[in-house]
């Protein structure tokens, strides 16, 4: 998963630098067994080839002509070397080979004279040389299959048989490092996600295993730090609620002749109180991941849409027929409700809507306003605790800043994604992306439909 979002991943470039050394190495090896090793071989055999030409051919001019014959044909017995006297005339090469070009170097040392080697092409290719000796002109060849190489094809398949191992060592050499730093990456996400990865396997080379061993610790370090932070938030926030209560019985026992402002702002302040720590109480259960269960998107948008409009607000709710998905309800029902608040909040009093998309791949909901926005450079910011782009404190001009936080840690728990984005024509845009896996349904009729 990690290798095939990045392009330039720890896997492709150690195996690519793995392999570029290896076919370097293997061609330099080619190179020094060619230049050392086969090319003396080589001379070695195009001299003792040419010696026993240039003297088959002189053996021939001083042979009493009665002989020659007898000789010609054990020459092509033993030898597979065919000599007469030369009486026509052999068009020049065209065709290169090494071997041949030493072989004519040969000849050519051991006549005194420049002599090339000429083809002919019968069944198969025949090599032809023409040695004066004697007042004569003899011609001597061998067939194409005398000398018994293939020194290109040679060349290619021990290419691509350096190659294709090469490239199969790298492989094997790279999966052996990467794979266990990308269990490794994959179990940071699921920390960072907070759930429970799975012990890493504390094996292989000695440094890997103590990265395991340390990772393996330090996610139980984590996980018991969020379960004492969820716990004293949690106690925090619902031992709060016993003094609160007394203060509002307290409020309540005032006497008639107190006066009512006073009265009034403090009822104001312990209701405030209380939706604080409603909101603590919130953000501790948004670090508990829910069981998921079937759940109809489109009917629970249509349900916060609805009682969105039953307080007054302007809302209108797109989405899809039907798009059931295995997801925690309660966990999407406060977050798109956070999403929703603010919507409204910020909306500049302009209607607010809820759209849904659902495909195969994943449901997108999406909330979308027109106030004022938010700066790109701000996006990020508004989801941490307490944060708010207004400056005052008020309660009139925003919220606690905890609602965006609460989402946050809701999605980051449930594997979702959460985005704000500039809205086109003004406002913002509140995406929620579920990449989940749907229930098998009869398919619902795509596209975007009123709730």
């Amino acid at each position: 998963m990690i290798t095939s979002r990045r392009r330039n991943s720890l896997f492709r470039s150690t195996a690519a630098t793995v392999a570029v050394a290896l076919i370097v190495f293997q061609l330099i090896m080619l190179a020094v067994t060619a230049y050392y090793i086969m090319l003396p071989m080589a001379r070695r055999s195009a001299d003792d080839l040419a010696a026993l030409m240039v003297l088959s051919a002189q053996t021939w001019v001083e042979l009493p002509p009665r002989t020659r014959r007898d000789f010609e044909l054990e020459l092509a017995k033993k030898h597979n070397l065919w000599l007469f006297e030369a009486t026509t005339k052999l068009p020049a090469h065209d065709r290169h080979l090494p071997y041949l070009s030493l072989l004519e170097d040969a000849l050519s040392a051991r006549t005194g004279v420049a002599i090339r080697i000429k083809v002919t092409q019968w069944e198969q290719a025949w090599f032809w040389a023409e040695i004066h000796t004697g007042e004569k002109l003899i011609r001597i060849g061998f067939p194409r299959e005398h000398l018994g190489m293939q020194m290109p094809l040679a060349l290619l398949l021990v290419l691509a048989a350096t190659i294709a191992l090469t490239l199969i060592t790298a492989i094997i050499l790279a999966r052996r490092i990467t794979r266990p730093l990308e269990r490794l990456s994959e179990a940071a996400r699921h920390v960072g996600l907070g759930n429970i990865p799975e012990t890493l396997p504390e094996s292989g080379p000695e440094e890997l295993a103590g990265l395991a061993r340390a990772f393996n610790l330090m996610a139980l370090q984590v996980r018991e730090l969020l379960a004492n932070r969820t716990t004293l938030l949690a106690g925090i926030s619902h031992d709060l609620r016993t003094p609160l209560a007394r203060m509002r019985l307290a409020v309540e026992m005032l006497p008639g002749d107190a006066d009512p402002q006073l009265i009034a702002r403090l009822q104001h302040d312990l209701e405030e109180m209380n939706r604080l720590i409603g909101e603590f109480i919130e953000l501790s259960r948004g670090l508990e991941k829910e069981t998921p269960q079937a759940t109809d998107l489109s009917q629970l948008l249509r349900e916060l849409a609805h009682d969105a409009s039953q307080g007054g607000e302007m809302v209108e709710c797109r989405a899809t027929a039907s798009c059931l998905r295995p997801l925690g309800p309660m966990a999407l029902r406060r977050i798109v409700a956070n999403l929703l608040g603010n919507a409204v909040r910020y909306g500049a009093g302009q209607p607010v809507t809820i759209a849904l998309t659902c495909d195969e791949e994943a449901a997108v909901i999406r909330v979308l306003d027109r106030g004022p926005g938010i700066p790109p450079e701000q996006a990020e910011n508004v989801f941490r605790p307490f944060y708010r782009l207004e400056a005052s404190r008020s309660t009139a001009t925003g919220g606690s800043g905890l609602g965006l936080a609460i989402a946050r840690q809701l999605a980051d728990a449930n594997g979702w994604k959460i985005e704000l984005l500039p809205r086109e024509g003004g406002g913002t845009e509140a995406r929620l992306t579920l990449p989940l896996m749907p229930i098998k349904l009869p398919p619902a009729k795509p596209g975007v439909y009123l709730c």
